[in-house]
Order: C-alpha cells, then structure tokens, then sequence
C-alpha cells in the first residue's frame, strides 16, 4: 500500500510525527502537499478538506489516506500505522497505555505551541510579544518540567527496559518523544541544555532514536524539513532563559 499524507508543505508540524514513523517503518508514501502536478500540492489538500463527497471529512489537516480509509488526528493516525506495523504492543492494555501517551505528547505540544501564541493563532507572534514573554516563562518554570518530569518518570519505571517508554523495544510513542526533544531543544536551547542534566533518559532516548538506521538517513535527507518560524517549534531568543 501506498499511504497519502496530508499535511501543510513548508513546516513540519504534527505532521512530522506521522513522518517519522512511516520512516522508521520503510513504507511507502507520499507526502501530498509536497508534490507537484495534478492530484498534488496545497491544492489537492484544500480540495480534499472541502470535498462534498467524503463522509467523514478531517477536521485539519495531518490526515491520512490508507487505501478507502482517511484517518485523521495525529494520535489516531499513529495508532493505526503502529497496530499495522508493529510499532504498538498487541495486547489491549498495552495499546491503551501507548495511546494514552500520545495523548498525553498532544497535550504537551499545544502547550509549546502557546508560548508564542498564547492570545490567539490569528495573530501574528510581534502582536503578542509580552503576553508570549510570560507565557514562556511560566512555560520554562513550571509546565514543561511537570511533562518531561513526568515521561521521564515513565521511561524508568518500564519494567521490560529502560531504553523506551512502552514494552522492550521502540514503539511510536518513543519516535513522538524524540520529536518533542528534537524540537524543544531548537526552540529553547538555553533551556534545554539545562534539563538534559535532570531528564537524561529522555535525552539517551533522543539519541538513541537519532541513531536508528532509518531514522538517521530520514534525517540527513531533503524529506526532513527544517525547523522554521512557522511551525510549533520556533525559537525566539527573548523566550528563552
């Protein structure tokens, strides 16, 4: 099967992390609004949000289409590439506990998220500098150590292995958590360089998930769009401390 992802060309998004794992994982897609030509492009993408004839139209994109299915929200979408790839334990409690954490990394993104746009996403960042100022600080001092404190705490109490979140080996919760890592550590490097010395197995599990064969070759490629100033993770120096 040859998935179709939809997600916005220039940023990386939520999207990034449906990316990632249909990378880990080798399959074969396309990612839409990259491409070019008919059935491609922002186009296609707007075309597919505001078709009459789907009958359960996404709400935003990322969404995936997988054969006659489209799935959308990040989360579910993981939940289903990782049910079909291997990437979620088997048993029923286990896909609950990975999907609980997913949701739980959703949570966590909205909140980075808001630390440049804490009044509205309508705004542009310079419109809302001050509000951002507080919200990042209160952000730094408080809401992100609860989180990495809190999947640390997880990753060192996984009786199979402390090496990842969920069972003895990598689920898609591991490869969520290195994007998080990856892109905190690009929004608030001042920061950052400080938790690494408090939240060291979350950083031994960003490397080790940087190291993974597919992973490092995704990364080195043109397919890994760069952090910007246009998506989740951005780094405004002024934010951090």
């Amino acid at each position: 099967m040859i998935y179709e992802l939809y997600y916005w060309p220039t940023i990386q998004g939520r999207g990034e992390f449906v990316r990632l794992l249909l990378e880990e994982v080798g399959a074969h897609y396309v990612d839409v609004a990259r491409g070019s030509g008919k059935g491609a492009g922002v186009g296609a993408l707007m075309r597919f949000l505001q078709g009459r004839d789907i009958r359960r139209p996404p709400f935003a994109p990322p969404f995936l289409k997988a054969g006659r299915l489209v799935i959308g929200q990040t989360a579910n979408i993981l939940q289903f590439l990782g049910s079909r790839h291997g990437l979620v334990p088997k048993d029923q409690a286990g896909r609950l506990w990975t999907h609980e954490l997913q949701l739980t990394i959703a949570d966590f993104v909205a909140e980075i998220h808001d630390t440049h746009h804490p009044v509205s996403s309508s705004l542009y960042y310079e419109d809302q500098k001050r509000e951002a100022r507080r919200r990042a600080d209160d952000f730094l001092k408080s809401r992100a150590p609860k989180f990495l404190g809190y999947f640390e705490r997880v990753l060192a109490r996984n009786s199979r292995s402390d090496r990842y979140l969920v069972g003895a080996k990598l689920t898609s919760v591991d490869l969520s958590l290195f994007q998080v890592i990856a892109g905190l550590s690009y929004a608030f490097p001042l920061a950052m360089a400080k938790a690494a010395r408090s939240y060291r197995g979350l950083f031994a599990l960003h490397a080790r998930v940087q190291e993974r064969p597919r992973i490092a070759a995704y990364l080195a490629s043109r397919r890994r769009l760069p952090f910007n100033q246009e998506g989740i993770f951005r780094h405004y120096a002024e934010l951090d401390r």
